[in-house]
């Protein structure tokens, strides 16, 4: 199967990079590594009824202390489809692999709740994400210029990519 080269490769994270379901508890903390990565962060609350909906998917990376949260991702599922609305890593975790391993994990999760097919979209410019990604098999389906606001005011264009998960 495809998927189990991506997982097989994510394997070589660190072993204290133990993955678990998100809670709507952890949507403070979520929230926190959201506003820290992106240039629009989510409210609390506005994670707290993603992460509670049946039609979601989310996982979250725990730090080396095994309690509190390095990254989360966060999906919808609708009938074989899944799209990623986000995933980040917190800024002083990113380098180590995390990511990669948190994809690999959350991918399997969306497989495990029937999804065949995973969208996301991604800014153009974040060369980082656009390679973890691409690592992952994900492939650019479409553009959408002026997509994103920056924090400047000026907009950015965001790339659709799909990936199968068979």
């Amino acid at each position: 199967m495809i998927f189990d080269r991506w997982l097989s490769r994510a394997s070589s994270s660190p072993p204290a990079a133990a993955v678990r379901p998100l809670a709507p508890a952890d949507a403070t903390t979520v929230a926190a590594i959201h506003a820290a990565s992106f240039a629009r962060g989510w409210e609390a609350g506005e994670f707290e009824r993603l992460i509670a909906a049946g039609n979601s998917v989310g996982d979250g990376i725990l730090a080396p202390d095994g309690r509190t949260l390095d990254g989360f991702a966060l999906s919808r599922v609708a009938a074989d489809e899944a799209e990623i609305l986000t995933i980040a890593v917190a800024k002083a975790r990113r380098g180590r692999g995390l990511g990669r391993r948190l994809l690999a994990h959350h991918l399997g999760s969306l497989a495990a709740r029937g999804a065949r097919r995973v969208f996301l979209e991604v800014e153009a410019e974040n060369a980082a994400a656009l390679a973890l990604y691409r690592g992952f098999g994900f492939e650019e389906i479409g553009r959408r210029q002026g997509y994103y606001r920056k924090a400047d005011g000026s907009t950015a264009t965001a790339i659709v990519m799909a990936r199968d998960l068979l």
